[in-house]
C-alpha cells in the first residue's frame, strides 16, 4: 500500500507512520496553549521529529466548542508555523484545517496533506488540495466542528461512517485527488459517544476494508478517559492501548502526543506480525 503525500512517498507494507500534533492554539484541551508562542512550538517540533514522527499535524483552531477564531486569525497562526517547519525539518506537514482558504495558503507554503474532520465542508477545499498534488484525510463527523454533539444516535453506526467516508473519497478523486493519496479517519469523540467510539475502534478492520490508509486520532480522547476514569493529563497508557488496537487490526497512520511511545507501540507489532525474533534471542 503506497501513500503520496505531495512529494514524501510511504510504503505502509513496510512501516507505519506516526502524525505528531502541533497546537497553535490557546485553548487547547491538551496543552491549553503551551505551544502557542513560535519558540515552544519549534521546540515541539524538534522534539517530535527527534521521536519518529513522520508527519507534523499543525493546527490553528481545536475542534471542540470555544471562542469563535477568524480565517484571518488562523492564517496567522498556521501559515507561518508552516513555512518555518518546512525550512527546518524533511517531513510531510499536515494543516488540521476544515477551512478552504487556510488549506490554500497552506499548501501554497509547503504543506503535504490537508487533515479535514468537517469532512469537506468548506467550497472549494478538496479543489485546493488537487491544484497542488496534496493529500486530504477523510473524517467522519456527525454535525459540524465546534459544535456540541453529546447525544449521537445512529440507525447503523459503522455502515452510516463506512458510507459517509466513501462518499467523501468519491468526493476526492472526482475533483482530482490520486486515490493513493487519501486516509480516512473514523472520528472518534466527533458526533459519538465513548460506547460509539470504542465500537469503531474495535471494527478498525470493517474501515481497513474499504481499501484506503485507515487513521487512528485516539491520542487523550474524552473516550479514552471515560473508559479508564482518567484525567487528561493520565491518558498516555490508555491512548498507547487505542493505538495498539487500531496497529493490530490493520490502521497505517497514527495521529498522537506521544510520538516515541506510539512509535515503539506500532513498531514492536509489526515485528511481531512479520514474525521476526528480537536480534538479541540466540538463534538456533
Amino acid at each position: 500500500m503506497l501513500l503520496k503525500l505531495r512529494d514524501h512517498q510511504f510504503d505502509l507494507e513496510q512501516r507505519s507512520l506516526v502524525m505528531g500534533i502541533l497546537n497553535r492554539t490557546t485553548d487547547s484541551f491538551f496543552d491549553h496553549g503551551e505551544y502557542f508562542e513560535l519558540d515552544a512550538f519549534l521546540s515541539r517540533a524538534e522534539r517530535l521529529v527527534e521521536e519518529g514522527a513522520d508527519i507534523l499535524d499543525v493546527g490553528g483552531v481545536k475542534a471542540g466548542p470555544g471562542p469563535e477564531i477568524s480565517e484571518t486569525e488562523e492564517l496567522d497562526r498556521v501559515i507561518p508555523a508552516i513555512e518555518l517547519l518546512r525550512a527546518r525539518f524533511d517531513v510531510a506537514l499536515s494543516v488540521d484545517t476544515w477551512n478552504a482558504r487556510v488549506i490554500e495558503e497552506a499548501m501554497k507554503a509547503g504543506a503535504s496533506l490537508g487533515n479535514d474532520i468537517s469532512g469537506f465542508g468548506s467550497p472549494g477545499y478538496l479543489e485546493s488540495v488537487a491544484k497542488y498534488g496534496g493529500a486530504v484525510v477523510a473524517t467522519h463527523i456527525r454535525l459540524v466542528p465546534r459544535v456540541a454533539d453529546p447525544n449521537p444516535v445512529y440507525q447503523h453506526l459503522k455502515g452510516e461512517v463506512k458510507q459517509f467516508l466513501l462518499d467523501r473519497v468519491k468526493k476526492a478523486v472526482g475533483v482530482g485527488v490520486l486515490p493513493e493519496s487519501i486516509l480516512v479517519d473514523a472520528g472518534f469523540d466527533l458526533g459519538k459517544t465513548t460506547v460509539q467510539s470504542m465500537e469503531l475502534l474495535l471494527s478498525t478492520h470493517e474501515l481497513c476494508s474499504l481499501g484506503y490508509p485507515v487513521l487512528i486520532s485516539a491520542s487523550n480522547k474524552g473516550f479514552v478517559g471515560e473508559v479508564l476514569g482518567k484525567t487528561i493529563s493520565e491518558r498516555r497508557t490508555g491512548s498507547l492501548s487505542a493505538a495498539a488496537i487500531g496497529a493490530v487490526q490493520g490502521a497505517k497512520v497514527f495521529r498522537v502526543h506521544d510520538v516515541a511511545g506510539t512509535r515503539q507501540v506500532v513498531d514492536a507489532i509489526a515485528a511481531i506480525a512479520a514474525g521476526y525474533p528480537p536480534a538479541w534471542l540466540p538463534k538456533e
